[in-house]
């Protein structure tokens, strides 16, 4: 139990880490303009692909099927990153 917490604990510190980055880079210049709805749908995403991979390492026994689901997940998680940042498919979603 005190290891499962250890894992989320450090999960959060890394999306807190993330999530740093822009807010200090705002700081610095004009070309990073986050708002509050940015950071929490970063946070979000962030911490739900975490939890997927922490999910993943505990259901998946083979090293090879860890593999293939956390690029899976990756590649899921850069394009869904990509269409809210500048909308690569279109969609209402996107960043334009």
């Amino acid at each position: 139990m005190i290891k499962q917490n250890k894992r989320l604990v450090g999960i959060v510190l890394v999306v807190t880490l993330l999530l740093l980055i822009p807010l200090i880079a705002m700081l610095f210049t004009d070309e990073v303009k986050w708002t509050l709805s940015d950071f929490i749908v970063a946070a979000v995403l962030v911490i739900v692909a975490g939890m997927t991979v922490e999910l993943i390492m505990r259901k998946v026994q083979t090293t090879k099927l860890r593999i293939v689901f956390c690029v899976a997940l990756f590649l899921v998680f850069f394009l869904i990153w990509a269409e809210l940042a500048v909308g690569i498919f279109g969609t209402s979603f996107s960043g334009n």
